[in-house]
């Protein structure tokens, strides 16, 4: 049988809760949808947060708001027209390479100019180096107002140095949940964007099916935050999403403790290769197992589709990969485009089916 390169961990309880949501009659933003926000902040420790139908939405209010002034602060706007004025179109916003390809329509949408970052050749998010980089080689005149940190395949991206550029940053931490402990850091030194996203689409670590939450953690940009609270309801998730949403959330531990336990099995096998990880420091949530590959993605395809396995370029939709990115400015992110390649890790793999793919990344060619 197939191996798929990804499925959502959906199980009988989202099923239940969904098919409750149904039965209710209530489909539309409402009670769900306050609950999901009062599960999530208890998991993420955030100040305020809005539930929102698409991780699209959620950058193009999020970028909005940047408008309104954000109070001063490391990553934060001021309100004189220095270096933390107000976004205006034209103006530019750094975004990785490797960011999802919505980025891109979402700026366009607003007038605003992406400046897209490099990354290292062993680390798939962008750094205060890279970033340095990029504002080098921007056009001339360009004002770069505003910075996109993506926790690119869930890696977690150095934030402090980055935060003393004084540009706002917008988080985009679809891929990176795991639960904010009392004991552990809080939530304000792990996540110090003006705004956090976190998607809720199909390929996100936590589904509702399509769906994205937007949060403040600290209470000065919840204040500005809050001045979305009266979208339309054709803008924010709806409870059949958000009662999925839930689940995901209160499963999330035992999620993650799966995850954890197929990626050791891969990486046991990966030590035998000559194909590379991605360094990171701290834990990893295993959201994905990528290689940096020694050989060709397509031969990679090739041979695991003889061993009826599915496995994908990790980063084709990105700037880099559609080539919106140009190469020669962002040569590290276009290389990790061309020689990146997911391995099937979800939750509902069965122990048979890890042993499956361990065994192909331990022959890859």
């Amino acid at each position: 049988m197939k191996i798929e390169v990804y499925s959502p961990t959906i199980r009988r309880k989202e099923m239940d809760a969904v098919l409750t949501s149904l039965v209710e009659d209530k489909i539309g933003p409402g009670e769900q949808s306050r609950f999901l926000i009062q599960i999530a902040r208890e998991n993420l420790k955030f100040d305020y947060a809005l539930a929102l139908r698409s991780p699209a939405i959620a950058l193009h209010e999020a970028l909005k708001l940047l408008n309104s002034g954000i109070s001063t602060g490391p990553g934060r706007f001021s309100d004189d027209q220095g270096e933390g004025s107000p976004l205006k179109a034209g103006q530019g916003v750094i975004v990785s390479a490797l960011a999802p390809r919505y980025y891109l329509t979402v700026l366009r949408d607003l007038a605003l100019t992406p400046v897209f970052c490099d990354v290292s050749s062993n680390f798939p998010c962008i750094s205060r180096e890279s970033i340095d980089a990029a504002m080098q080689k921007k056009p001339p005149g360009l004002e770069v107002k505003a910075l996109v940190v993506t926790h690119t395949l869930g890696y977690a991206p150095d934030l402090s140095p980055i935060l003393e550029l004084g540009i706002p940053v917008i988080e985009d931490a679809s891929d990176s949940f795991s639960p904010v402990s009392e004991e552990g850091a809080k939530a304000s030194e792990r996540q110090a964007g003006v705004s956090v996203i976190l998607g809720l689409e199909e390929r996100n670590i936590l589904t509702a099916g399509g769906g994205a939450l937007l949060y403040a953690v600290n209470r000065r940009d919840a204040s500005v935050l809050r001045n979305s609270a009266d979208l339309p309801p054709e803008y924010c998730l709806p409870d059949m999403n958000a009662a999925m949403a839930v689940i995901q959330f209160r499963e999330a531990a035992k999620n993650l403790a799966r995850r954890k336990e197929i990626a050791a099995v891969y990486t046991q096998s990966s030590l035998r290769t000559r194909h590379k990880r991605f360094i990171q420091e701290g834990d990893y949530n295993n959201y994905a197992f990528p290689l940096i590959l020694e050989t060709g993605l397509k031969d990679v395809k090739a041979y695991a589709r003889k061993k009826d396995i599915v496995v994908e370029s990790a980063f084709e939709d990105t700037p880099a990969g559609t080539g919106a990115a140009d190469a020669a400015q962002c040569t590290e992110a276009y290389s990790l485009s061309l020689r990146t390649v997911l391995f099937p890790l979800y939750p509902r793999l069965q122990a048979s089916e890890v042993e499956r793919v361990s065994k192909l990344i331990l022959t890859l060619p």
